[in-house]
């Protein structure tokens, strides 16, 4: 196997086929299958629907994969996929289709875990990771601030979310506000023309002493609000409210980052998943770095939602580490801690 292999990922956590291909920290090929507009209409993903676009999509995505980098299957050095956590049917599909690729190979296989994969992947873009770095993970399903040593062998939990992710609250808001799923990237247009200072929303958590984040009651207060005005006959301007609740949601993400970077005496902020394309997120924790002396690193907004190239740049890092293949026999598992790197 050459010094700077090609890996290729499998990303199939939620609704996005993702296949990436990767060599060292330079990213050959990132091609995705969403079917996301089938759950639209649900106003959520339904795990059978994206399980079953996951079948229909895995060939024809890791083939476009290919064309895109110029390369065979021959080519290709190690697979690696999403073992979890995600929806177990949709994890079950993408692991069953890296295990046949590599046995039909004759490669290494490594299964890892799709939230460290959400940190490696800045590596694409911004070059290896700090060691250590503070990483603030936000997503439809995960909201959590790690400690990252060594991204393919050592990351720890600092805080998570006690209800509601952020991702999941953006969702939620915004079916009350009368705007599509998914809900972050119309609540980030809406409140362009808001203001964040319109209504003031509870930033949960703020000050209790931990790394832990809650949006559950910030989700309810914003519908108490909106209900309540509606029952009143007045009239929702859907930017303020948009743009209130963003700033509330972006203002505790930030000030326990910087709380974890304060604490922890570290001087690099790693920020990764959906949310992390929020454009107001990334300009106040910018501005906050900036005023803290704390470096800020954040890839582009295409490489923060789910995606193959992430898979395989962490799955890049675990082969340059000599980190032991998985198994054949590896499971999906849908509750897989943020502790466990790799299977």
């Amino acid at each position: 196997m050459a010094d700077a292999p090609l890996v290729l990922g499998i990303e199939t956590s939620c609704d996005e086929t993702g296949i990436g291909i990767v060599t060292g920290h330079t990213l050959l090929a990132n091609t995705i299958a969403s079917s996301m507009e089938e759950h639209a209409r649900f106003g959520g993903v339904v795990p059978e629907v994206a399980s079953r676009a996951h079948l229909e999509a895995m060939t024809p995505t890791v083939e476009a994969a290919l064309a895109q980098a110029g390369l065979r299957f021959s080519d290709i050095d190690a697979i690696a996929v999403t073992a979890g956590p995600g929806l177990a049917g949709a994890l079950l599909v993408g692991v069953a289709a890296a295990k046949a690729y590599a046995l039909g190979l004759g490669i290494p296989l490594y299964g890892v875990n799709h939230l460290a994969a959400h940190v490696a992947v800045d590596q694409l873009e911004h070059g290896p990771l700090p060691k250590p770095c503070i990483a603030l993970l936000v997503s439809g399903g995960h909201s959590s601030l790690l400690l990252v040593p060594d991204v393919a062998k050592d990351v720890i939990s600092l805080g998570s979310t006690v209800d509601d992710a952020a991702g999941e609250a953006f969702d939620k808001v915004a079916r009350v506000l009368g705007l599509p799923f998914p809900g972050g990237p119309y609540i980030d247009k809406a409140a362009t023309s808001g203001s964040g200072t319109a209504v003031a929303f509870p930033r949960g958590k703020m000050d209790d002493g931990t790394l832990d984040f809650s949006f559950s009651g910030l989700k309810t207060a914003v519908a108490r609000w909106v209900e309540a005005r509606e029952s009143a006959g007045e009239r929702i301007h859907v930017p303020d409210v948009a743009a209130s609740f963003q700033e509330a949601v972006v203002d505790v993400l930030t000030r326990k980052a910087l709380q974890a970077c304060r604490k922890y005496g570290v001087g690099d902020l790693l920020i990764g998943g959906g949310v992390a394309a929020n454009s107001r997120l990334r300009a106040l924790a910018q501005e906050r770095c900036d005023a803290a002396g704390v470096r800020l690193r954040v890839p582009r907004p295409g490489l923060c939602t789910d995606n193959g190239a992430m898979v395989a740049a962490l799955g890049s890092d675990l082969v340059a580490a000599g980190v032991t293949p998985s198994s054949l026999e590896i499971p999906a598992d849908s509750s897989m801690p943020i502790t466990t790197v790799h299977v």
